[in-house]
């Protein structure tokens, strides 16, 4: 048992470290995420991507460099890469972040990136979305700016299910600056809690008074039978 644990720890580490490294090195790219599905003929990594042709590379020079990284400097075997659009951008959080922090390194004001960002986001269905920016947004002290729009769940199981959360930051000359970005899927919109209809909620009402009553005769009939046993 102890073996297939540490296999999956394994798995897992080497996950995270090749997010990072996506993450970090294919920052203007837009970079959305990746799925790895290893089998015995090698790996595959799929990459999302907000600009799939910059980490494809001129004729497929800097996937070819990919393939050479990952196998030298993360240990995997035979590696196949392939580089795609998320299905859904404005609903995907890494590459909202990404976006905001190109955005403000170029030099417009936080506030209005961010509720563009949010407007968009919403526009596409999303339940709710919430930005978070931090650090020196002013010549003053580092402080935070927190935006939101629509639903937003931050504790629960429902936000393993339907919040998409990522970090980013922005290099700017008074120094880094923080963005968080939660993104709550559409599907957690609908109602949790549904209103039966009237005649439906009638007939339910009908039925329990129903038990009720009968539960009340029952013992009713019971207690003078038993108060004669204990006379006698």
């Amino acid at each position: 048992m102890s073996r297939i644990k540490n296999y999956f720890l394994r798995q897992g580490l080497v996950r995270v470290k090749l997010d990072e490294y996506l993450a970090q090195n294919f920052y203007t790219a837009g970079y959305a995420g990746l799925q790895i599905v290893q089998s015995g003929l090698g790996t595959r990594v799929h990459i999302f991507a907000e600009r799939p042709a910059l980490i494809i590379g001129r004729r497929g020079a800097t996937i070819r460099k990919l393939q050479a990284v990952f196998q030298k400097v993360f240990g995997l075997e035979n590696v196949q890469i392939s580089v795609s659009q998320p299905d859904n951008m404005e609903l995907n959080a890494r590459v909202q972040a990404f976006r905001i922090a190109r955005a403000l390194e170029m030099g417009y004001h936080f506030r209005r990136v961010a509720m563009a960002t949010m407007r968009r986001v919403m526009e596409a269905g999303a339940a709710g979305v919430e930005v978070v920016i931090s650090g020196k947004l002013t010549r003053e002290r580092a402080r935070f700016e927190k935006y939101h729009m629509g639903k937003v769940i931050k504790t629960g199981h429902a936000v393993d299910l339907y919040t998409d959360r990522a970090i980013a930051y922005a290099r700017l000359p008074l120094g880094i600056i923080g963005i968080e970005v939660r993104i709550v899927k559409p599907e957690a919109a609908e109602p949790h809690i549904k209103v039966k209809p009237k005649e439906e909620a009638e007939a339910a009402i009908k039925e329990l008074e129903e038990i009720t009553s009968g539960a009340q005769v029952a013992g009713a009939v019971e207690e003078p039978a038993g108060g004669e046993a204990k006379g006698a």
